[in-house]
Parts: C-alpha cells; sequence; structure tokens
C-alpha cells in the first residue's frame, strides 16, 4: 500500500508526454482525454492515499508537484498545437499566469533553494478549473467561461502562495492556505524565541 502514492504519481509523469504525442498533428483522439482524466484523477488520490496511509512526506509532494507542471505543460503544449486560436486569443491573461508562475519559482528558488510544495486548498480549486476547462476545450473545442475562471484561480492561487513564501522563514509542504501560514509562522518565531 504504501508504494501507491509513489506510483499515481509516477504514472502522472508517464502519461505527460503521451498527451503530447497524441496532439502532435494538430488533432486529439479519445485517449487524450482518457489520458488527461487518468491523470487528473492520479492527482487527487496520490495526496488522499498518502495522508490516509501516514506516508506523505516532503520528498513524495515535491515529486507530485514536479509531476503536476511535468503533466500541465504538456497540455498546455498540446493546447498550443490543437487550438493555437484560442491560445493566443487568451494570450495576455494566459501569458500573466506564466509570468506569475515564474516569479513563484524564483522567490522560492532564492528562498529555499527550491520549489515550494504547499498543496494549498486553492492550488486544488485551480486545479479542479485547470479540469473543466481542458476538457471544455479539447473534448467541446469550447473555451469561454471555463478558461476565464481558469486563469482568474491560477493568478489567485499563485499570488497566494507568494505572499506564503514570503512570510515563512523556513521550506515547509503541506501548508493549506495563507492563514496557515500565519501561523505557522507565529509558530516558528514563537519556538525560536524560546529556543533562545
Amino acid at each position: 500500500m504504501k508504494f501507491i502514492p509513489g506510483i499515481l504519481v509516477a504514472l502522472r509523469a508517464a502519461i505527460a508526454p503521451f498527451l503530447l504525442w497524441d496532439a502532435v498533428d494538430g488533432t486529439i483522439s479519445i485517449w487524450f482525454i482518457i489520458g488527461y482524466l487518468v491523470g487528473f484523477l492520479s492527482d487527487i488520490f496520490d495526496g488522499v492515499i498518502a495522508r490516509r496511509i501516514g506516508v506523505s512526506n516532503a520528498q513524495l509532494r515535491q515529486a507530485d508537484s514536479w509531476a503536476d507542471v511535468c503533466f500541465y505543460i504538456c497540455v498546455f503544449a498540446s493546447a498550443w498545437l490543437v487550438h493555437r486560436d484560442v491560445v493566443i486569443a487568451f494570450r495576455v491573461p494566459l501569458l500573466a499566469v506564466v509570468f506569475l508562475q515564474l516569479a513563484w519559482w524564483i522567490v522560492n528558488l532564492v528562498k529555499y533553494g527550491k520549489p515550494a510544495s504547499y498543496h494549498t486548498y486553492s492550488a486544488k480549486f485551480w486545479g479542479i478549473t485547470l479540469f473543466i476547462a481542458t476538457v471544455a476545450l479539447f473534448g467541446f473545442n469550447y473555451a469561454g467561461i471555463p478558461l476565464w475562471v481558469a486563469i482568474i484561480s491560477g493568478i489567485i492561487h499563485t499570488v497566494e502562495e507568494i505572499a506564503m513564501t514570503l512570510l515563512l522563514p523556513q521550506w515547509n509542504h503541506d501548508v493549506l492556505s495563507i492563514f496557515h501560514a500565519l501561523r505557522l509562522r507565529q509558530e516558528l518565531i514563537s519556538g525560536s524565541l524560546n529556543n533562545d
């Protein structure tokens, strides 16, 4: 049982290039949607199972974050290949999300020397909105409201996590929101003062 979360993380990373491969010719098959659905479900259940059986640790959570990055880079590249007109039409808000994500990476690398792995509530909500937007785009050739909601959710999520990194004096994983970060910061500061 303890290997299941790691297998689910690896499965998502392994599916990612196959999504891109399916989109290379500018069209997708039903296997793209199936693969995307399997990857999305693996992202939900790896964390749930890891916490349930007590194997959620920093290494697994970082691997989970890297698998997410790989997965969604391939989804975005697939969108460029299959729905380039949509990507161009939404280029400004999409670039805003990309810019904020790069800023998030830089802030974390400068402060901690590695990416954060917070797995916040806002990240989970963003994941759900990305799922809806991706299925709408690839399954029904529709962007509109689902894509706007995903973009706005991504911006809010990224700004929150940048603020969390600026607040927290040391690297932590599974910090669920900025409110949890504020509480954890206070605990860390109090503990440091008590030790002194």
